[in-house]
């Protein structure tokens, strides 16, 4: 298909912006509904939670939202640009999530060959850019990490904590106005979670980036100003707490 990106005339759209989508495994007797008419947005400079238990639909989302996984109905739009409605919009899905959408997982999936700062360069080399600038970002996300001491170390040589900034600092070194993340604080500690997620928010209001953050961390949840919560496919918004992270150091402190 060629590419095709129609283009909202708003002025405000949203970075993220679902409607009425649906995904079904399977047909006929043995078809299974993982996601029925989901609908939300993601404002830039957001970072909004993606809650659900196991098998609800969060990484159905997530991979559709990334351009992974191909729905079965409704409407993606990125920043105004629809990408998804009766089939991609968009003819090279790869330079999308490249150029687009940064993600994040559980695990780092870091290269264990190449150091930090090339761990993270690799990524603007691949969009074209000089291995100078490439270094360059890479050195400068480091830095605003808070690890730039460990740009030379290679990935055997990072703590849990370390790895995952340094992807972080991977997801956004395209400087992408999407970021997806799948339970990014799963292999942590309470204070690196909170840590890992205090960054996110940073990050997002430093970028204008749209971040969706999936968890089950019951301990990060009231930091979020909106929620969406899938069951059996179906998404629900909730108002947030909105809880700043000092609140919460002192709340985990005292208990």
């Amino acid at each position: 298909m060629a590419a095709r990106i129609e283009t909202m005339t708003e002025t405000n759209s949203p970075a993220i912006l679902v409607e009425n989508l649906s995904k079904t495994y399977g047909s006929g007797s043995s078809a299974v509904q993982a996601l029925k008419d989901a609908s939300m947005y993601v404002q830039p400079g957001e970072v909004v939670g993606l809650l659900g238990p196991s098998g609800s639909g969060k990484t159905t989302l997530l991979q559709c939202l990334g351009a992974i996984l191909d729905p079965s109905g409704g409407r993606i739009s990125l920043g105004g640009d629809v990408l998804f409605e009766n089939g991609w919009q968009y003819s090279d899905r790869r330079a999308l999530r490249r150029d687009r959408i940064g993600f994040i997982f559980q695990r780092p999936y870091l290269i264990p060959f190449l150091d930090a700062t090339e761990n993270i360069a690799v990524l603007p080399m691949l969009q074209g850019q000089s291995n100078k600038q490439a270094y360059q970002r890479a050195a400068e996300l480091l830095e605003t990490l808070g690890i730039s001491h460990r740009a030379g170390a290679r990935i055997e040589q990072l703590s849990g904590g370390e790895q995952q900034r340094v992807a972080i600092a991977r997801a956004l070194a395209n400087q992408p106005p999407i970021i997806l993340a799948d339970e990014p604080t799963a292999p942590l500690d309470s204070d690196r979670a909170m840590a890992v997620l205090q960054l996110l928010h940073e990050m997002a209001a430093k970028s204008s980036t749209a971040i969706i953050v999936v968890t089950h961390d019951e301990n990060i949840i009231p930091v979020f100003k909106r929620l969406y919560r899938l069951r059996d496919g179906v998404l629900h918004e909730e108002k947030g707490e909105g809880r700043p992270f000092d609140y919460l150091e002192k709340q985990s402190a005292a208990s």
